[in-house]
């Protein structure tokens, strides 16, 4: 097997949710989202943003539209009105993401 960078296969979006972030990754074609469902896991995402996201990662898969989002609890330091973090919104988020090598 291979390694892939997520960012060959999908694109994404980021933003808040309060103090969760809110990441959406969606594949370019069906093949990608194939991967992306297999191995853009819940686990993957919590561990690469270590010391990022504090508190639990939820998934949700949306197959009508090859798109995954993540909502990362935890993760704002509070919330853009309150945040002291330079990215409050969570907007450079998926950009991160994307960077993550996946088994392809």
């Amino acid at each position: 097997m291979s390694k892939i960078k997520l960012k060959e296969i999908a694109h994404g979006r980021s933003g808040d949710k309060g103090d969760a972030a809110n990441i959406g990754i969606i594949a370019y074609d069906e093949k990608g989202y194939e991967l992306i469902e297999k191995y853009l896991t819940v686990e993957k995402v919590k561990k690469h943003f270590e010391g990022i996201c504090h508190g639990k990662v939820e998934r949700y898969e949306m197959p009508n539209i090859r798109a995954l989002n993540f909502l990362l609890h935890n993760t704002l330091g509070g919330g853009g009105t309150v945040s002291l973090k330079h990215d409050a919104q969570g907007k450079t988020l998926a950009a991160a993401l994307l960077r993550l090598e996946l088994d392809g």
